[in-house]
């Protein structure tokens, strides 16, 4: 198998106590064990949430959020350390929430979040967060979506990525290749390019616009983007999909018959605009299966 060119570093999971953060934190081990990574746990008390105007709130209420916050990373723990497998550590933050793992993100390989509704303590799985982190995070971030993931059929499914022929796509192809590759998982390059109604776009109200032209242009900017990672990755068997409708549908299609969807942060074309648009939301919240936005610093 040839080396990794993704980043190193620990897989940094967002604990909450709730059933999509041990979700995350399953999903986040077995992530750290595929890449021979450690694993972290963190947990964020969000001090400054409970701070009225300059008022600093109780020494008891203090304590008793971090009470809470170290019994959640023990549960945690408890559930995801096992013989031979990763090393896992905990951390307890201070601070809110996107900050703190925005923090972590300086040195981690991956930040894995759950994909349930946020408690009383936190917002730690929201949406918000996740878009947060998309956009400033310096590694990339997955929200662990979807049942049956951790099957043993799901490792039969594809990795698919979303290509555009944007830099941030080029992002995610590498990310797609290196998971695929340490999944011994076939990689499925789609690119949907019709982001609004091409009848509106072209005055041609019947539909009956030429478009094999763009088909073919399409389908070579696809075989340019995923050739460049092909002699890294010999082993992975790549299939390049090329449709004439909504990303967002595509997508959503294709995270039913994946173990895992890639897409870059933002792009052009099908996929402008993605962690800010309808097409991100809808594979934040809707997606059948974990999304994994790549990023890295300066992205």
């Amino acid at each position: 198998m040839k080396q990794s060119l993704r980043l190193t570093g620990p897989i940094v999971v967002g604990a909450d106590g709730s059933a999509g953060a041990r979700a995350a934190a399953s999903w986040g081990v077995q992530a750290a064990d595929r890449h021979e990574t450690s694993l972290e746990l963190w947990h964020a008390l969000g001090l400054p949430d409970y701070y009225f105007g300059s008022v600093p709130p109780s020494d008891e209420l203090l304590r008793k959020v971090k009470n809470r916050g170290e019994a959640i990373l023990r549960e945690a723990a408890d559930t995801v350390e096992y013989p031979h497998g990763p090393v896992v550590r905990t951390h307890l933050a201070d601070d809110s929430v996107a900050p703190a793992l925005i923090k972590a993100s300086g040195t981690a390989r991956l930040i894995v979040l759950g994909s349930t509704e946020h408690t009383r303590f936190t917002a730690l799985f929201g949406g918000s967060v996740t878009t947060s982190l998309a956009g400033h995070s310096h590694c990339p971030v997955v929200s662990v979506r979807g049942r049956g993931w951790d099957l043993p059929s799901a490792a039969k499914l594809p990795v698919v990525v979303g290509v555009d022929g944007s830099p941030a796509a080029r992002l995610a192809i590498a990310a797609a290749f290196d998971e695929a590759c340490v999944r011994g998982a076939d990689l499925v390059a789609v690119h949907a390019w019709e982001d609004v109604s091409a009848s509106r776009s072209f005055g041609d109200p019947a539909g009956n616009y030429g478009w094999g032209a763009f088909t073919e242009s399409a389908r070579r900017m696809v075989a340019q983007q995923v050739s460049t990672f092909r002699e890294s990755y010999p082993d992975v068997e790549v299939h390049q999909v090329v449709v004439h409708d909504e990303p967002r549908q595509e997508l959503l299609r294709w995270s039913v018959k994946a173990q895992l969807i890639v897409v870059g942060s933002r792009g052009r074309g099908g996929f402008r605009g993605l962690l800010l648009g309808s097409t991100g939301q809808s594979l934040i919240h809707h997606a059948a299966c974990p999304v994994l936005i790549s990023r890295t610093a300066g992205s």
